[in-house]
């Protein structure tokens, strides 16, 4: 199986769009105003060397590095340019293809020789879009994907059975795909600090941290293991979510509910497509400066929007009165479809 990435994915669409870039430092964010409270949504290979990263506030990002380019957001260009890839990726010979966001997918094939496809993967999405990917082998889609960062950018790279534990063994854990820096931590509280740790790591001594389930799936991912089977059943959402970033913090309890009463109708727009009760709700809050905290909550299903906004201002009064607020954010979990996929993939989400 193969990982396909595009490299600096949202960068590279604004640079074919405008030529001149090529080679510039380009940061993507917000309406590409850096006086504005936005972050960083992608940054160029040149913008990274400087220091700039996805996440980081666009204010910061424009005083490090003051000559790059900074454009706004145009999601409309990116999901064209991934559904062209997405589309080259399906029409390669024997290919089946699980999407895992815009800019990356997994490829299931069988074949003597990957590398030799994973180059004609390359040169096709090249030829069609004019977008370079990388590409990670593995045995099992763990390995696949940790395999891309080796190969970035525009390579190819294997991670099998036999050097996972070369490769990866010295490597911190929070490199693992599914990880992160705060399971890492709290597997750095237990004296795990590496990969080679987490794989020797007992399953069992997880379960008091992580549970029953998810402790021994974190050891399963030390030693690179897992599923071996891309998927191709159509992805469904498991829930919709909004957010707001203020130009000016609020201070008043009035106006952080006329936000989540914003965000609850927007929310509910996007729930409404889908058909299907809401069961549950997650409050993101940003205080000023930078310190982030999230309030959840299940609930009984339902469709009513009023249930779901008084259970959302419910949440709301959690929030700490005498601090301002610079973000508010709202996810609603929805009920899965009977068919849609019970499996677990490990993501790297902020929600």
């Amino acid at each position: 199986m193969l990982h396909v990435d595009l490299d600096q994915f949202i960068a590279a669409v604004e640079v074919l769009r405008r030529p001149e870039l090529a080679g510039r430092p380009v940061i993507v964010g917000g309406h590409g105003d850096p006086n504005e409270r936005a972050v960083v949504s992608t940054a160029s290979y040149e913008a990274r060397a400087l220091g700039v990263g996805s996440g980081m506030p666009l204010r910061i990002a424009a005083r490090k590095v003051p000559e790059a380019v900074i454009l706004p957001v145009d999601h409309e260009a990116y999901m064209e340019a991934s559904d062209a890839v997405m589309a080259t990726l399906r029409s390669q010979p024997g290919a089946t293809v699980q999407v895992l966001g815009w800019d990356e997918a997994f490829v299931g094939v069988e074949t003597e020789d990957p590398e030799a496809y994973a180059r004609s993967l390359q040169a096709a999405v090249l030829a069609r879009t004019r977008l370079h990917c990388s590409v990670g082998i593995g045995d099992t889609l763990v390995r696949a994907k940790n395999a891309t960062d080796f190969g970035k950018p525009a390579g190819i790279f294997r991670l099998t059975k036999e050097n996972w534990l070369d490769v990866m063994g010295e490597r911190p854990t929070k490199e693992l795909w599914g990880v992160g820096n705060r399971i890492s931590a709290r597997l750095a509280a237990l004296g795990i600090t590496t990969v080679s740790g987490l794989a020797a790591a007992d399953p069992l001594s997880l379960v008091p941290e992580f549970g029953p389930k998810m402790g021994p799936w974190y050891a399963q991912l030390g030693r690179g293991d897992g599923t071996a089977v891309v998927d191709d059943t159509p992805w469904t959402a498991r829930g919709h979510s909004r957010e707001t970033t203020f130009q000016q913090d609020l201070t008043e309890a009035s106006q952080v509910d006329d936000a989540v009463r914003q965000l609850t109708a927007q929310v509910l727009e996007d729930v409404a497509a889908e058909g299907r009760p809401v069961t549950g709700l997650t409050l993101k809050v940003r205080y000023a400066p930078f310190v982030t905290k999230t309030h959840a909550k299940k609930i009984p299903e339902t469709s009513d929007p009023e249930i779901v906004l008084a259970r959302a201002l419910d949440l709301a009064a959690a929030i700490e009165p005498d601090r301002p607020v610079r973000l508010l954010g709202l996810r609603a979990e929805m009920a899965m479809p009977d068919d849609a996929r019970k499996g677990h993939t490990p993501t790297r989400s902020g929600w």
